[in-house]
């Protein structure tokens, strides 16, 4: 068994928080899978904001 990495489950829970103002709770409520779809929706909208084309999430190495 795997467990995902502890820095990276605190980078998004921050992203999210920064960007909706959500609770601490209320994000780790959601899955994993949800944190990164709502985390990979913040980046596409700030990308569209500034005008950016590059489709790599920031949370992609």
């Amino acid at each position: 068994m795997t467990c995902y990495p502890a820095d990276n489950m605190y980078e998004e829970l921050s992203f999210i928080a920064y960007y909706f103002h959500w609770s601490y709770q209320e994000i780790m409520n959601l899955d994993h899978h949800t944190r990164r779809k709502w985390c990979d929706e913040i980046t596409r909208i700030n990308r569209k904001l500034n005008n950016e084309t590059e489709q790599k999430s920031i949370f992609d190495i």
